[in-house]
């Protein structure tokens, strides 16, 4: 039977033309007013992900 991808993890984390994992960061879903703007800017760029998780990442993602 054909493996599917975790639909979770595709709507988290993307994969870039050179393989790293791209994330998103967390404190930026809500309670914003109680966040200095900087903090609020911050949260809005994209992360890595570690490379220790890379891995089990790409694995639910099925990247080869």
């Amino acid at each position: 039977m054909k493996q599917k991808t975790k639909k979770a993890a595709k709507k988290r984390f993307k994969v870039t033309g050179t393989g790293k994992v791209l994330r998103g960061r967390q404190m930026a879903g809500h309670l914003k007013s109680a966040k200095s703007k900087s903090a609020r800017t911050r949260y809005k760029k994209v992360a890595y992900v570690a490379k220790v998780e890379q891995k089990n990442i790409e694995r639910l993602l099925l990247v080869k």
